[in-house]
């Protein structure tokens, strides 16, 4: 594993510096890039789903790794169309969604993290989507403290951005940093893959593969040449002055309030214009002096913001245009890019942006807070969720605490933040009846069984808590609500149950135990594989009494993984015993 961090610091220094990236196909021969990337990815949820072969990762050995390296070194490796299914959308649509088979996500993962390591240093500081340390959050909050003053917000959205990548100018911009042509055909070949839907094959002529793993990643290096443009070549130019000149309406009433402050005027008598020069902003908005262009994208959204006239921000939008369409053959979807007036709503990641008293001011959309609470209704009325009525009173208390605080974190920026006391409201009356439902009793009873104090932002605060008493050991605590709705921009919510937790092993002790070359049920070196189960409540099966020993294995360490032979790997899918039974 040292090999591999020692791989990437390398490009990852080239990229720094600018360099060109050579050879790179000869890193693809590396197995501990592979073990790196299988530590990464296998806990990842679509590992145990199937794409157009029956290979998951149920099955993960060395003799896999050592396939793939042995095809690649031959060049012979061929990569499979992907499964496509469609997901819905927030709007009623659906949106496509590939399945890779195993083997393409493992190489892809690799060829990723090689790709990241050189592009991340390169990339724009206004980027913020699937990066490293970046998310919604950095975003919003660069729009949050830089962005006072501005007069319009241009809202971008690009028409089906990953499915229109074009493969020539995506190929084309990679060739001008990596100088290696069999790792760029390696790229070209898996971009026109294809896929199957409904068992029928269909050629891939544009785009970059749906839920592959290096896809945003190819995205986020496709729409840098959109950063750049916008960096070194909008901003410039829509960039001049220094500073707004004053305003002389409030400079006349601050020289006003001076002067009647000399003669001994009393407060009550400066209150009126003290109320009158609150609405009169201190620097002279229409400046024609004075411009201020800002950037921020997020995936295929992005935003900008101007200090200026309208024409001008017309003039940005027509330039944004001509860009997408001659240079990365895309284009800018009618009804989502928008020219919005400061004072107006403009859109962007699920929060409601606009200026009061020029200064940028971040809300709740009401539609968003619908949506959340029609989650946990029916007819208007709180509802009960019947999944949940199976699982202990911690499990349902924790999973409902973790959905709230996961809203109340996102939304830190919002100044309407007390909002969100409505979903609040919604979430609790839906977690009692759920607990009511279980136990058949009453809300009232189980309000005032669960009925708790939690201490957050200066005061105490009602919650409903269950705690677990354990001997010897700290109580283990789940927690809903309790939080004060104050926006809190740089506050973050502790998530998870207090209290020490069940012992999570690391990735890299999955990866020690691959590379033992040893079974863990019967000791045997001969073909070793990894077995994986989706979770580990899966080991339990009602009714059934006496675990089989390689599930008690797996509940007693807490682990999702088991690394078997063959023979043993063959038994336990067949239902039998396995030799350490026998």
């Amino acid at each position: 594993m040292r090999d591999a961090e020692t791989t990437l610091a390398i490009i990852n220094d080239r990229g720094t510096r600018g360099l060109p990236l050579e050879n790179v196909y000869r890193r693809l021969y590396s197995p501990d890039l592979y073990l790196r990337a299988y530590g990464r990815i296998y806990p990842n949820k679509g590992a145990m789903t199937a794409g157009t072969t029956e290979e998951t990762v149920d099955g993960m050995s060395m003799k896999v790794i050592n396939g793939i390296i042995e095809t690649l070194r031959m060049e012979r490796y061929r990569w499979h169309p992907a499964r496509r299914v469609y997901i819905p959308k927030s709007n009623g649509k659906k949106r496509p969604l590939g399945m890779p088979t195993w083997s393409d996500k493992l190489l892809q993962e690799v060829m990723r993290s090689i790709l990241e390591a050189y592009y991340e240093p390169q990339f724009s500081p206004q980027s913020h989507g699937f990066r490293p340390a970046r998310g919604c959050q950095t975003a919003l909050q660069h729009i949050y403290c830089a962005w006072t003053g501005t007069k319009w917000f241009i809202e971008g959205d690009i028409k089906g951005c990953f499915d229109n990548i074009d493969h020539t100018t995506l190929i084309k911009i990679l060739r001008e940093k990596i100088h290696d042509n069999r790792f760029l055909i390696l790229i070209e070949n898996m971009l026109k893959a294809g896929y199957l839907e409904e068992w029928k094959y269909y050629p891939t002529h544009s785009g970059t593969p749906q839920g592959g793993i290096i896809s945003p990643l190819l995205a986020n290096i496709y729409l840098d040449r959109l950063d750049k443009f916008v960096e070194q070549t909008l901003i410039p130019e829509y960039t001049k002055g220094e500073h707004r000149k004053s305003n002389p309406a409030y400079n006349r009433l601050r020289l006003r309030i001076r002067r009647l402050q000399k003669k001994g005027a009393n407060e009550s008598s400066l209150a009126p214009i003290r109320k009158e020069i609150r609405g009169i902003p201190s620097t002279n908005l229409m400046d024609p002096d004075y411009r201020r262009l800002r950037y921020v994208r997020y995936a295929d959204d992005f935003l900008l913001g101007f200090a200026g006239p309208k024409n001008e921000a017309e003039e940005i939008k027509a330039k944004l245009e001509q860009f997408l369409r001659e240079q990365l053959k895309m284009e800018l979807s009618p009804k989502k890019t928008l020219i919005t007036h400061a004072t107006d709503k403009a859109k962007f990641l699920g929060y409601d942006i606009t200026t009061i008293y020029n200064k940028i001011a971040l809300r709740i959309p009401p539609e968003k807070l619908l949506e959340k609470v029609a989650r946990y209704t029916k007819d208007g009325k709180p509802i009960h969720r019947k999944v949940l009525t199976n699982e202990s009173d911690f499990s349902i208390i924790e999973q409902y605490g973790a959905e709230y605080r996961g809203i109340v974190q996102y939304y830190a920026f919002a100044q309407n933040r007390f909002w969100l006391s409505h979903l609040d409201w919604v979430m609790k009356s839906s977690l009692l009846k759920t607990l009511a439902h279980k136990h058949k009793s009453t809300v009232s009873k189980m309000s005032r069984k669960f009925a708790s104090l939690h201490y957050h932002n200066g005061r105490w605060n009602k919650c409903l808590m269950v705690e677990i008493e354990r001997e010897g050991r700290r109580s283990l605590i789940a927690r809903y609500g309790g939080l004060r709705l104050r926006p809190e921009p740089y506050v973050i919510i502790e998530d998870g149950i207090e209290g020490p937790q069940p012992k999570h092993y690391a990735r890299n002790e999955l990866l020690t135990r691959l590379q033992a070359d040893e079974c863990e049920l019967c000791g045997s070196r001969q073909d070793i594989q990894v077995h994986h189960v989706r979770k580990l409540a899966d080991l339990k099966v009602p009714g059934q009494r006496d675990l089989p020993v390689w599930k008690q294995h797996m509940s007693s360490r807490l682990r999702k993984t088991l690394v078997v032979c063959k023979d043993c790997h063959v038994a336990i899918h067949a239902g039998r015993p396995t030799r350490t039974q026998q």
